[in-house]
C-alpha cells in the first residue's frame, strides 16, 4: 500500500503546474493534499472526477482561501472524520481521519504558531488534543499520520538551526512535542531509513533557499509502534515542484 502526503500551496495552483503528472505516475493508494486553500465549488469538474478515486474534502470554512486538507483514495474508507472532536479546532480545514481495515489514518494540516504569541498556543493546544485523540483511537486499531506538522524536529532537519532557535517551527516546545510524542509510541519512518541530514520537504521562496537546499524537514509519515514491521520505506521526493513543500511518500507491506 502506498500512501503519499504533500502540502500543495494551493490546490487550485498546483494543477496548473503538472500535479496530474506527478498523481498518475505516483500509483499512490491513497494521497492526502494539505493546504489546499480552496473548496469543492471553486474546483473545476476535471479535478474532481478522477479515475479510481474518491476524493474526501475539509476546506476551512472560516476564512476562504486558508488551510484546508483532501485526500483521494482508491480504497473505500470504513468511515471518514473531519476535524478534530474539540470545537475550537473545527472550522480552519486542518484534519481528515479515515479508517480503513487495519489501520486509521489522519492527514493533518497542523497550526503554524509564527503569527503571535496566541497562534503559537493554539499550535500547542492543537498538539496535545490531536495526541489525545489518536491515543483514544489506538485502542481500536493503529494509527498512520501524515502531514505538514509545521515543526523541525531535531538539528538536522533544518539547514540553519542555530539561526533559527527563537522561530517557530524550532522552539524548544514544539520539539519537545515531538519527542512526547514519539515516547507515546510513533514513529518517524523517514527516520527509519535515513540518520543523516540535509533531507528536508520546505524551502522558503525567497534567497534561492530550494536551488541551495536551504531547508526545513516539516512533513512526516508517523506510524504507531504496531505498524513498525509493516513499513518497507519511506521517502522525500524533494525534486517534485509546484509547491514550496515536496511530497513525501510511505509505502505498507
Amino acid at each position: 500500500m502506498k500512501l503519499y502526503s504533500w502540502n500543495v500551496n494551493g490546490f487550485r495552483a498546483v494543477v496548473d503546474k503538472g500535479f496530474w503528472d506527478w498523481f498518475r505516475q505516483c500509483d499512490g493508494d491513497v494521497v492526502c493534499l494539505q493546504e489546499i486553500k480552496a473548496e469543492p465549488e471553486q474546483v473545476h469538474e476535471k479535478h474532481k472526477e478522477v479515475d479510481g478515486y474518491t476524493q474526501y474534502w475539509n476546506p476551512a470554512q472560516v476564512k476562504k482561501g486558508y488551510s484546508g486538507v483532501l485526500c483521494m483514495t482508491r480504497i473505500e474508507p470504513q468511515s471518514v472524520v473531519y476535524g478534530l472532536p474539540q470545537e475550537r479546532f473545527q472550522g480552519e480545514g486542518r484534519l481528515i481521519q479515515m479508517e480503513f481495515a487495519d489501520f486509521y489514518l489522519f492527514n493533518v494540516y497542523f497550526p503554524n504558531g509564527k503569527m503571535s504569541d496566541e497562534r503559537l498556543q493554539y499550535k500547542m493546544d492543537f498538539y496535545d488534543a490531536f495526541l489525545e485523540h489518536a491515543q483514544e483511537l489506538r485502542h481500536n486499531k493503529p494509527i498512520v499520520v501524515c502531514g505538514d506538522v509545521n515543526t523541525a524536529h531535531t538539528e538536522i532537519d533544518l539547514k540553519n538551526p542555530k539561526a533559527n532557535e527563537k522561530v517557530s517551527g524550532f522552539l524548544h516546545i514544539e520539539r519537545e512535542w515531538i519527542d512526547k510524542f514519539l515516547a507515546a509510541g510513533y514513529i518517524d519512518t523517514f527516520r527509519m531509513f535515513v540518520s543523516e541530514g540535509g533531507h528536508y520537504t520546505w524551502w522558503t521562496y525567497r534567497f534561492g533557499a530550494r536551488k541551495r537546499n536551504a531547508g526545513w524537514r516539516i512533513d512526516y509519515f508517523f506510524v504507531s509502534e504496531e505498524l513498525r514491521d509493516r513499513v518497507k520505506n519511506a521517502w522525500i521526493e524533494s525534486e517534485v515542484m509546484g509547491s514550496d513543500h515536496c511530497p513525501i511518500g510511505l509505502e505498507l507491506a
